[in-house]
């Protein structure tokens, strides 16, 4: 049976306030890195990937999402969903207004990640059934990160405070899912408990894992880079050269 086309979601509500004053004008997804926007490397990242089309969900400033995406002709259809909760609700809040999109397979993407293309290209194509989560062994943990445990080849563990005698690998904020209604079922578990609005979406991972496999896709070669604060844009341009 031939598999329904790879859909992308980019989660780009957040206002970024660790990069002020850069997004005191722009959101976040709009920063240029190495000359170009967060968002454009992300869709050509994606579209070089082979996954088909991308649903954008913004909020802060997200109207100049649409203007940029009207100007710059992305290399594959792109739809804008505005999250109207993004300045109470945590990341959460952006999966559950892209949910209609759960369901077939897809991709999900923090906002604010810049990825090569045979990076993010390896972890579409990656082999296997269910969902995944992109993650990379941990060797020197940052404060920031979300901090995942692997065993046997599938997530056990994923939260940003997990002990680092516990913790394997870092998550590098990428989803993929062969499609289903498992993924969808987790997050309404989650989003719908008392202060389900303030968990990172990284918590129906850790939801779903456990009562299903989760399997690990780990990175291999290629570059990737948070971009956090401004000192992240100037390590991403080092490594682009």
């Amino acid at each position: 049976m031939t598999r329904a086309p790879m859909q992308a979601v980019i989660l780009s509500a957040g206002i970024g306030s660790r990069l002020l004053p850069l997004t005191r004008e722009i959101p976040k997804c709009l920063v240029e890195v190495g000359g170009r926007s967060i968002l454009d490397h992300q869709l050509d990242a994606l579209h070089a990937a082979g996954v088909a089309e991308a649903t954008i969900v913004g909020g802060y400033r997200y109207r100049q999402i649409g203007a940029h995406l009207a100007r710059s002709r992305p290399p594959l259809p792109v739809r804008l969903v505005f999250n109207p909760f993004w300045s109470v609700a945590s990341s959460i809040g952006s999966v559950w207004m892209a949910r209609d999109r759960l369901d077939a397979p897809f991709c999900l993407v923090n906002g604010d990640t810049v990825f090569a293309a045979d990076l993010l290209a390896a972890a579409v194509r990656a082999p296997g059934e269910g969902t995944g989560l992109l993650v990379e062994p941990l060797a020197a943990p940052e404060p920031d990160d979300m901090l995942v445990t692997i065993a046997n080849g599938q997530v056990c563990a994923v939260a940003k405070d997990l002990p680092y005698d516990v913790a394997t690998h870092r998550s590098l904020g990428v989803i993929v899912s062969a499609g289903g209604d498992d993924y969808v079922r987790a997050l309404e578990s989650v989003i719908a408990r008392p202060g389900g609005l303030d968990a990172f979406h990284h918590a129906v991972i850790a939801e779903l894992a456990g009562y299903a496999p989760v399997r690990a896709i780990v990175a291999g070669e290629g570059a990737w880079q948070e971009i956090d604060r401004p000192d992240d844009i100037a390590a991403w341009t080092g490594r682009a050269r």
